[in-house]
């Protein structure tokens, strides 16, 4: 029977009702508040949201790794465009050991248009970006299996690349998206996990019957594939009471 497990997402930038300095004290108090149900802290990848103060994800998951050691760490999601896969499966690896194996590697093709072009990155036909995260994922994990690692792609190479300390234990690959025809076909062949966002039951047993004929097309048993659901929930008057909020 599978078992039902729960993960905090720290914000990202301030609530409208937040000054930037509340952001701080705000994700501490909302972590120290969680039951012993969590057993996961994640990070979303974003370089803006507007002019709102933003928080960086790397950054942010190495203190998370330090300050709260009893969660697992994970990014959800990389875009994998804003890094070289290489150097993603480096950094991945050094949290890894640092942390004592809590870090968990999210990623997915990328979507917020305006960041990338706001920071210099191209942002490619969602075709393009589908094809470099299958690149991407089978470079990171060549990286984390491999001493030397070569891949050849059409996007992304590497060439006797080598990633030590290698993860000990394997980094979970934990890919997010849902789009029917590129990503899940992804999922089906690489991923340790999957995470569908904020769409309905009916859309979500949708995506899980497509992911389901990918896995059996390729021999693969869906059941090896963990699935994940990320949503928003209204936290009770009284948790929102004890965390610091001023109007702008």
């Amino acid at each position: 029977m599978s078992t039902l497990d729960f993960g905090w997402a720290v914000q990202p930038m301030p609530w409208p009702h937040m000054i930037p300095t509340d952001l701080y004290e705000y994700n501490h108090a909302a972590i120290r508040a969680l039951s012993p149900h969590f057993s996961t802290l994640w990070v979303e990848d974003h370089l803006q949201w507007s002019k709102w103060p933003t928080l960086e994800a790397w950054a942010t998951m190495a203190y998370l790794a330090a300050e709260f050691p009893h969660y697992r760490i994970g990014s959800l999601v990389c875009s994998q465009s804003y890094r070289n896969p290489a150097l993603l499966a480096k950094m991945g690896a050094t949290l890894q050991y640092l942390s004592g194996g809590r870090f968990i590697m999210g990623i997915g093709a990328g979507w917020k248009e305006d960041e990338h072009r706001a920071y210099g990155y191209p942002y490619s036909p969602g075709r393009i970006r589908i094809a470099q995260l299958a690149e991407a994922v089978q470079i990171i994990r060549a990286m984390w299996t491999q001493a030397p690692a070569t891949f050849k792609g059409r996007y992304y190479s590497i060439e006797h690349a080598y990633c030590e300390p290698r993860p000990d234990p394997m980094i979970p690959i934990h890919i997010g998206g849902s789009g029917e025809k590129g990503t899940l076909r992804i999922v089906a062949r690489f991923a340790d996990a999957w995470n569908f966002n904020l769409g309905t039951p009916a859309v979500f047993r949708q995506k899980v019957n497509v992911l389901k004929q990918y896995c059996q097309a390729i021999g693969r048993d869906f059941r090896e594939i963990a699935l994940t659901y990320y949503t928003i929930i209204d936290l009770p008057s009284s948790f929102s009471r004890s965390i610091p909020a001023r109007d702008s």
